[in-house]
């Protein structure tokens, strides 16, 4: 059984977005994000209710995708949590984890406007 900790809503994604995603590359901002930001971001309505930190271990869910965090940088999770701003790495194992960068292992495909971005924490 897995539960939701944290979910948003994706407002728009940037026109220049779609190269960071080839790249295994997704930087979320929440609203209200500066222009030259958003041009590369999931932008996303942000998240409501109680704030509960991402571990290693929960899943990183865009649409009906899920990919497994595998490390949290020291500043991911309050930056998240002030800015709705997070840099997700994907399969970058062999790459320093940034202090304000998530790393998950898997795949996701093109993220589209009006999907859910969520983060669920599989329970014993």
């Amino acid at each position: 059984m897995s539960t939701t900790i944290w979910q948003s809503e994706i407002a728009r994604i940037g026109p220049d977005a779609n190269d960071m995603f080839e790249g295994g590359v997704y930087i979320l901002f929440g609203e209200p994000v500066p222009d030259a930001l958003a041009e590369v971001s999931l932008v996303h309505k942000g998240h409501t209710g109680e704030f509960v930190p991402v571990q290693a271990g929960d899943e990183f869910v865009i649409g009906d995708e899920a990919v497994t965090v595998t490390a949290v940088g020291d500043l991911a999770n309050p930056n998240l949590q002030e800015l709705g701003h997070v840099v997700l790495y994907l399969n970058a194992e062999d790459t320093a984890l940034l202090p304000g960068a998530i790393q998950a292992s898997g795949s996701l495909s093109t993220p589209t406007e009006g999907a859910f971005v969520s983060v669920r924490r599989n329970e014993a």
